[in-house]
């Protein structure tokens, strides 16, 4: 049978072995990462099965509750957001119904809140946020201004609803409630750009 010329054996079966060898090499560094690529596929495929349908287009949380009241972390953040708390290194998210995270636990006692959902995220270094979307009564504000300036809370009361924050420390509070819902907020030693303000213009519009 006729050789390729140019072809050298000699030279062809070393270079095989060495790319073969690159390859499994490859291969085992990267067995670290199929849990984390698996858990990621399987979130993914979890949020695109079971998420409820998306709002229109410019629609706010809040209208879009009427329409689909069961809410999901993902739908609560606007994309910019999610894409930066779900690509921080070693991220994790709990979802429930649990109570706002709030150091006033007497606010959370006198609004008695139907929480609709809880986003606790966890990072590195046990950073952590945490965000509750709640239905609140119509007489929430007025109880949340009077409990909240009390306790060393900066709040603004108009027509876009009632705004308190508060920092101590590497802890940020922010507390919003409008339109029936009481939107908390609270940041331990991890602080995104403007995070209350671009969770609170998501939901509220």
């Amino acid at each position: 049978m006729a050789r390729t010329g140019g072809r050298n054996s000699w030279i062809a079966w070393p270079v095989g072995i060495i790319c073969a060898s690159v390859v499994v090499a490859l291969a085992y560094l990267s067995q670290p990462m199929i849990p984390v690529t698996a858990t990621w596929v399987g979130q993914m495929f979890y949020s695109a099965t079971h998420l409820p349908p998306p709002a229109e287009t410019g629609q706010s949380v809040t209208a879009g509750l009427a329409v689909s009241p069961e809410l999901d972390c993902r739908r609560m953040y606007p994309d910019d957001l999610w894409a930066e708390l779900t690509w921080t290194p070693d991220v994790l998210l709990s979802q429930n119904t649990a109570a706002p995270a709030t150091s006033v636990t007497a606010l959370t006692d006198a609004l008695a809140p139907t929480v609709l959902r809880t986003c606790s995220w966890r990072a590195e270094g046990g950073i952590t946020i945490s965000s509750t979307l709640a239905r609140v009564g119509a007489e929430g504000p007025a109880v949340a201004d009077a409990a909240l300036r009390g306790q060393g809370f900066s709040c603004s009361d108009d027509a876009a609803g009632l705004t308190c924050t508060r920092t101590e420390g590497d802890v940020t509070e922010e507390q919003v409630l409008r339109d029936g819902l009481w939107l908390s907020s609270v940041e331990h030693s991890w602080h995104p750009r403007a995070y209350g303000d671009r969770l609170a213009t998501h939901v509220f519009g």
